[in-house]
């Protein structure tokens, strides 16, 4: 499984037993969905490796509380601490209406109600405060931030993200 193919899920935070139990962090709003995965992708040396689970239980809200299989003693847990975790794209809840996924975007027109369109959406930065919008304008990129208010519409069908943005904000760019 290539990581192009998987989304995200968490990090190996830390170990929880002397069994070999670890406790993962889980990166996202509904931990619940995630409790009884039959396996997981771990991170190791840049490879995703499939790890299957033995048990596993929710843990004080955001955490995940694991027991691999063939993961039996502290020594094996410390080996994979600070691992990322992975599943497939597939394993990803639909999202209707104007929720999306960052991935599911990227490629698809923005259009403005005003100007019309805008540009194609190339990524997501969301290493700022604000997540942005990342849209090539001939050789122009624009930052759009992604708020709420300023969306209008995803449309999936069309793959368009229709936006009413604040007058001036795609002039400062052109």
């Amino acid at each position: 499984m290539r990581k192009e193919e998987c989304f995200y899920l968490g990090k190996i935070a830390k170990k929880f037993s002397f069994k070999g139990e670890v406790l993962a962090y889980l990166d996202t709003d509904e931990p619940e969905l995630y409790e009884n995965l039959e396996s997981v992708f771990v991170e190791c040396n840049k490879h995703l490796v499939p790890f299957f689970i033995e048990t596993s239980s929710l843990h004080k809200n955001d955490f995940l509380r694991i027991r691999f299989e063939d993961v039996a003693t502290e020594e094996e847990a410390e080996a994979i601490l600070g691992n990322d975790l992975y599943l497939p794209l597939s394993m990803l809840p639909k999202l209707s209406g104007n929720k999306f996924y960052f991935h599911e975007v990227i490629g698809f027109e923005v259009e403005d109600q005003r100007l019309g369109v805008v540009g194609t959406i190339q990524s997501i930065n969301d290493s700022t405060a604000q997540p942005l919008f990342e849209v090539l304008h001939g050789g122009i990129e624009i930052l759009i931030p992604m708020i709420d208010h300023f969306l209008v519409t995803i449309d999936r069908d069309n793959k368009k993200v229709v936006m009413n943005l604040p007058e001036g904000l795609i002039e400062m760019y052109l």
